[in-house]
């Protein structure tokens, strides 16, 4: 079995109130996160090659929207706005939908939100979400029922988030669709071939426009949907995400960092001088941790060959779930165990809590399969801790790490392993570059991917959207 965390008692307690304080806070911080947030795409297509119905809101360096300027949202206030979400978990969707209602309600939107599937029994996860929604001021209403209709009917703006989410449209609205769907901003995040099915999205070609993550992901669900389906995609904007204000806080927080740091590593059990390479996300084969632990070994191996002198190099897995031990996280530890790496491998149950071991590791490694992450925001939270990113070529991460500045990227299936390796030993044994590449994705962030970029970003997209919901009336 590989190595599980274990704290050092004696070292720890000297410093156990103030690291208590630092870890409910961020506790706090990333509650309301996406930091498992991902889909599948395919081909990359570069921002000037955007077809002219997409509309590019994503970063930019002009300088609108900076943090100090008026909330770029205000002109939401007091309009009343519907989201509707096809479940409220702890997965990427729900959650950024949930950020989009908080930061609507902080320029005083009245929002209200819809959960079109939940549980039938108690569920602790969704009880706290709603919790948090209902401190926020976000009215909560059952899915079903004439009271979901009404207010559908009167508001100003209806997201729906996923997919998934169109299912609700003829189930609970039925012959009062035609009157909703021209004030309907459709949110998009998934990429898997199963959700392009007419029966969640035949409406998609008349609502007032779609919003997806990245340029990828939306020239994607063109040509899906015009090939598969033989419908077409509304106006289509694209809006890359932003980090928090919460999040760069931590980040530019070096005392902070400091104690995170070492207590994430007395946990790990390894040494504050080793080299530490995560992969942030939940453990499935799609998000590729089977292939990132055989280019680990590999680097290992490369590093043993050339007799190269250096820091003990680590491998993190944060997304592992210690409950379930899935078939796929067997053949993870299985490896580990076969190649005699245990005291290599780390393993971390997952957690949205993700700061202390973005402060704690050196590199962050994005191994995300097939087409990708459609945006894979992990990938902005590590560069703002100055992190360098190894990431696949392909889907979003190619719109967020630039080759040989901020990061290293490497092909997505077998054919990437060694590149990976390599890209691991260099890291590793080139400490200017890796700090450098860290430093450029810090400035990077900074430029582009900041909470107030976000805003702009999507206060364009809305004050188009209530236009188009305004003529059509």
């Amino acid at each position: 079995m590989a190595k599980q965390s274990s704290t050092g008692l004696i070292a720890v307690q000297k410093r156990w109130p103030l690291i208590l304080i630092l870890l409910c806070f961020t506790a706090i911080v990333f509650f309301i996160r996406a930091s498992f947030y991902s889909c599948n795409s395919q081909n990359y297509i570069e921002n000037g090659k955007i077809n002219s119905e997409m509309h590019s809101f994503q970063s930019s360096r002009t300088g609108k929207g900076s943090a100090g300027s008026e909330n770029p949202l205000s002109f939401m206030k007091s309009k009343l706005v519907l989201l509707v979400s096809h479940e409220l978990s702890l997965s990427g969707g729900p959650l950024l939908l949930m950020e989009l209602a908080f930061l609507l309600r902080a320029v005083g939107t009245k929002v209200v939100w819809i959960t079109n599937q939940k549980p039938t029994e108690l569920d602790e996860v969704v009880y706290s979400l709603e919790q948090k929604m209902m401190d926020r001021g976000v009215q909560e209403l059952s899915a079903k029922g004439r009271e979901a209709v009404d207010i559908a009917l009167k508001a100003d703006l209806v997201i729906l988030n996923t997919a998934v989410a169109g299912k609700w449209l003829d189930a609970v609205l039925k012959e009062n669709v035609p009157h909703v769907v021209p004030k309907i901003l459709w949110w998009i995040h998934e990429m898997r071939g199963h959700y392009f099915k007419l029966e969640y999205v035949k409406h998609l070609p008349h609502v007032a426009g779609a919003m997806i993550d990245s340029h990828v992901t939306a020239e994607y669900w063109k040509s899906r949907t015009h090939d598969r389906l033989a419908i077409k995609m509304p106006d289509t904007y694209v809006v890359h995400l932003g980090n928090s204000k919460d999040l760069m806080e931590v980040a530019e927080d070096s005392m902070a960092r400091r104690i995170l740091r070492e207590h994430i590593r007395e946990s790990l059990g390894v040494r504050k001088d080793d080299l530490l390479f995560a992969i942030i996300n939940s453990v499935s084969r799609g998000k590729g941790q089977d292939l990132f632990l055989r280019s680990f070994y590999e680097s290992l191996q490369l590093i043993r060959e050339k007799k190269l002198q250096m820091p003990p190099i680590h491998a993190v897995i944060v997304g592992s779930d210690m409950n379930a031990q899935t078939k796929f996280e067997t053949e993870l530890r299985n490896f580990v165990a076969e190649k005699k790496i245990q005291d290599r491998v780390h393993f971390v149950n997952k957690t949205l809590n993700v700061a202390p071991y973005l402060a704690s590791i050196d590199v962050l490694v994005q191994n995300s399969q097939a087409r990708g992450e459609c945006f894979g925001r992990i990938t902005i939270e590590a560069m703002a801790f100055q992190l360098p990113v190894l990431g696949t070529a392909a889907g979003g991460t190619m719109e967020i790490v630039v080759n040989g500045t901020t990061g290293r990227l490497h092909p997505a299936g077998k054919e990437g392993i060694k590149t990976l390796a390599n890209n691991i030993v260099e890291l590793t044994t080139d400490v200017e570059t890796r700090l450098a590449m860290g430093k450029k994705g810090y400035e990077r962030v900074n430029e582009m991917f900041l909470e107030h970029h976000m805003s702009h970003r999507i206060s364009l997209v809305l004050k188009d959207v209530l236009k188009k919901a305004k003529s059509k009336a």
